[in-house]
């Protein structure tokens, strides 16, 4: 008996009309329909004819979460008047209800892919309803380009509508007919007939830090918390306070004590029981207190007031570390507005948004596709088995970042389930079938023969469903309590250990009379592939581990397949609670716990902080060596490594596995091109210092450097960094010959700078012309002349100047005269010396003649005789005395 009365109260039902024509003459349509329209629970009633004259069809709804999946499926039977699992049923990972008569199954998006990957015709589905498709979750994505696919190369007859809550339903009517060319999609609009919502903007006091990875300001909480109070004092109704995860949940529920009514805390891992409550509703005030899987897809009775803490949750992914995590958002303009609509569902209501007014035009308009933030190696294994390793020709809003496909493929052929070129191996694709991601598979196909296919299973449940905090951070002592434990987790976990058991058996088995999914070509082409799995099977698998499982301890057993889930994360110590992971990143543990003096981890789940320099470790499992060798066997190596360290080569032979050393050997026959780069390493970090410079060699190098500044090239830059950028042009054959920092200090850097001279175009020849050592002044003496400043520079006694009129040059510069006294004290610096004998020399004169009378002070001395001696030597030297 349908629920009349029910049903004409949802506003979706004045569009279905129009959709059901446009999917008649168009086979896609998109719908638009804002929260609260009934389009989750009406519209799929209306498609498979049980509301209206239409025919009968078999209709498979898609939700992005199991709460949303099992709250509709109940929703749309109790409005037929019927048991669940007779005209309507759910499915999602590791519960199925659904009977021989369900017309309607709802299910998550990821038991679609299965679907899809298993099956790509969907036989005896007749439409397809994506739901909530504006949210942009990577499995909602990638469900819709295979189904676009299908109905291009496969099922032409198969009608796929999307769903979508806010504005952006033209994006989505393109994208489905992106491959046939065609017209875009119907859109049909649906008008919201809510009872509407008051906005009040409640700031937090000054001073609250903003959110950063999933830490959040204990001050927003406590606001949060007086502002439900505040709420709950103000108005009539129950309250829905939306944060962005389970810690603060907990947190903020803690400060509601002594409040009246009952708050009931609500997420994707909150018992079936709380969930339950929540949607039922009941006779005693509430808040709930919600992550953001209350945005969509369900009605909580009974509320009339929002409290927005302003934050939501995204995933991350560090692909240089193999690390991935949820960061803390602002929400985003479409999520508040979801989340608004939650408090005019039944009357008119309240919001209260914990932000300022200023702050909301600064939020982002939709949140960040999954596809552009996500870790892709399930997307990547997922395109590659359906042929598409690339996902180029997929209908997706967003292609796939480079560089995140690029790090899922790396990992995904580090496990064998793709090949050289990017496709799926035989492997890869029975690793898509059992449901996890990739790493998951990877260990529990390789850790069911060495632990048993059993084991492996209830460990790979522990990793899929992670843990609540409580349990601890050690891996074999969580399993060991989910094992005895009979709280909500214990029975999640239960459940995915034996669909894992079960995937684990059916991976092993083509479906009678099918081949199964190839590594090649499109959707199409696919079933002509012949490909059938082989490999490990469940009681195989059991077999096969024999004594070795049987012997193998629960600790062994849980180090052993987190190994081989995340072999980049193993990790070895360096102190009692630091540790280095193979991939190079440090990580800690937490004090207290169990897990800090173990020699090796195997972490499972870590996050990194902001400003951080190492990971914290929240779960993980202590590993001897010798598995984790064999786990991260493709990051083991051993190889030479001679290296400038401390001053001086060091050459050794080590074994590592990634960044982690396992042994040191000094080597003595260290290979030469390795010597010669570790000592080119220290010249480019120590300088050509490391060589013998001699006065000489200094005074070359010099002369060298001011005619490459002065003529340019052919002349040499001789530089530190082009002295050592150009080390095999000058310092051989002595570089290849030496061995150690001795041995370059024996290097003689003056005969080896004769190398770089340009030989070549015989301006060799002219160093001593252009820019010469000396040169010979009027006394007849040669001067040094230095070339280390940005002028030549001669420093010369005075007196032995006389009778030169112009300065001296070298290539075309003019030196700069550094003027001496009889003792040798400048007395004057020019680089005119005509200008100076004009207006400066007397000065100098007047200055130093009573100091050296003995000297000669002629009051011309552009015209005087040069001399080095007094004036009674250069008498008894002149000519006239000889005579």
């Amino acid at each position: 008996m349908i629920r009349t009365e029910a049903v004409d109260r949802l506003p979706v039902r004045h569009a279905v009309p129009e959709l059901l024509t446009a999917l008649d003459e168009r086979g896609t349509a998109v719908l638009h329909a804002p929260p609260g329209t009934g389009k989750t629970t009406l519209v799929p009633l209306a498609l498979a004819g049980f509301i209206g004259n239409g025919p009968q069809r078999r209709v498979l709804v898609a939700e992005p979460r199991r709460m949303a999946v099992r709250a509709a499926a109940r929703r749309m039977a109790w409005l037929l008047g019927q048991e669940l699992g007779d005209g309507v049923g759910f499915s999602v990972r590791g519960e199925r209800r659904t009977g021989p008569h369900s017309r309607i199954e709802v299910v998550t998006t990821g038991v679609l892919l299965q679907r899809l990957q298993r099956d790509p015709e969907l036989p005896g589905v007749d439409v397809v309803l994506l739901d909530e498709c504006h949210e942009r979750h990577l499995d909602a994505d990638t469900a819709l380009a295979f189904l676009v696919d299908v109905r291009a190369t496969l099922r032409p007859e198969l009608r796929l509508i999307a769903a979508s809550a806010t504005s952006d339903a033209e994006a989505w009517s393109e994208l489905l007919t992106r491959l046939d060319g065609s017209e875009p999609a119907p859109v049909v609009r649906s008008e919201g007939q809510g009872h509407g919502a008051e906005v009040r903007f409640a700031p937090p006091p000054a001073g609250v830090r903003p959110a950063h990875g999933t830490w959040v300001d204990p001050q927003l909480l406590r606001h949060v918390a007086a502002t439900v109070r505040q709420a709950l004092d103000r108005h009539e109704g129950d309250v829905l306070c939306f944060l962005p995860g389970t810690g603060e949940i907990a947190r903020t529920a803690g400060m509601l004590d002594g409040v009246d009514a009952e708050v009931l805390q609500l997420h994707g891992r909150a018992p079936a029981a709380v969930q339950e409550a929540v949607l039922r509703g009941g006779d005693r005030r509430r808040v709930v207190l919600a992550t953001s899987v209350a945005e969509s897809s369900l009605t909580v009775p009974g509320v009339r007031i929002v409290v927005d803490s302003g934050l939501a949750r995204e995933p991350r992914v560090d692909h240089a570390r193999g690390l991935g995590s949820l960061a803390t958002v602002p929400v985003s303009v479409a999520g508040a507005t979801q989340r608004l609509g939650r408090a005019g569902r039944e009357a008119f209501g309240t919001v209260y948004r914990c932000w300022s007014e200023a702050d909301d035009v600064r939020r982002p308009r939709h949140p960040s596709p999954e596809i552009k933030i996500a870790d892709l190696a399930s997307f990547a294994l997922r395109t590659a088995c359906w042929g598409d390793p690339e996902a180029g020709g997929l209908a997706l809003l967003d292609a796939p970042p480079a560089g995140a496909m690029a790090a899922a493929r790396s990992v995904l052929h580090a496990i064998g389930a793709v090949d050289d070129s990017g496709r799926a191996t035989q492997r890869g694709m029975r690793m898509a079938r059992l449901g996890v991601h990739p790493r998951l598979a990877r260990a529990l196909l390789d850790g069911a023969p060495e632990v048993g296919a059993r084991r492996a299973a209830e460990i790979v449940a522990v990793l899929s469903e992670e843990p609540p905090r409580e349990y601890g951070d050690d891996l074999a002592a969580a399993w060991r309590t989910a094992r005895r434990g009979g709280d909500a987790y214990g029975a999640r976990w239960r459940a995915e250990a034996d669909r894992l058991m079960s995937s684990l058996s059916a991976a092993d088995r083509p479906e009678p009379g099918k081949a199964t999914e190839g590594s090649g070509g499109r959707a199409g082409e696919r079933r002509a592939a012949g490909q059938t799995f082989v490999g490990l099977g469940t009681a195989g698998g059991e077999s096969a581990a024999g004594d070795r499982a049987g012997a193998m301890g629960q600790d062994a057993a849980a180090g052993l397949v987190a190994a081989l889930a995340f072999p980049e994360r193993v990790a070895r110590a360096r102190g009692e609670r630091s540790f280095l992971m193979v991939s190079g990143t440090g990580a800690e543990v937490g004090e207290p716990s169990g897990l800090r003096r173990a020699p090796w981890l195997a972490v499972a789940v870590a996050d990194r902080p902001a400003h951080a320099a190492s990971a914290r470790v929240r779960l993980a499992a202590v590993v001897d060596e010798e598995a984790a060798r064999a786990a991260a066997s493709h990051l083991l190596s051993e190889r030479q490594e001679v290296h400038w360290e401390d001053g001086d080569v060091v050459a050794r032979r080590v074994e590592r596995l990634g960044a982690v050393e396992l042994s040191v050997r000094p080597l003595g026959d260290a290979d030469p091109g390795l010597v010669r780069q570790a000592l080119l390493d220290g010249l480019s970090r120590e300088g050509p210092a490391l060589l013998h410079w001699t006065r000489e060699a200094h005074g070359l190098r010099e002369r060298l450097a001011f005619l490459h500044r002065v003529l340019g090239e052919p002349w040499p830059d001789v530089s530190d960094a082009a002295l050592v950028a150009r080390a095999g042009d000058w310092l051989e054959p002595e570089l290849s010959r030496a061995a150690r920092r001795a041995d370059l200090g024996r290097i003689r850097a003056g005969e080896a700078l004769q190398r770089l001279l340009p030989w070549a175009t015989g301006d060799a020849v002219r160093l001593e012309e252009l820019a010469p050592e000396r040169i010979e002044v009027p006394s007849g003496s040669r001067i040094r002349v230095e070339y280390g400043g940005e002028q030549p520079v001669l420093a010369v006694k005075l007196q032995e100047l006389f009778g030169l009129r112009e300065t001296p040059k070298v290539a075309g510069v003019p030196v700069v005269a550094h003027l001496l006294s009889p003792a040798g004290r400048p007395a004057a610096v020019t680089a005119d010396l005509a200008s100076f004998w004009r207006d400066g020399y007397r000065s100098v004169r007047a200055e130093l003649r009573g100091r050296y009378p003995k000297h000669p002070w002629p009051e011309d001395p552009a015209t005087a005789e040069p001399t080095r001696h007094t004036k009674a030597r250069a008498a008894r030297s002149s000519p006239e005395t000889r005579m």
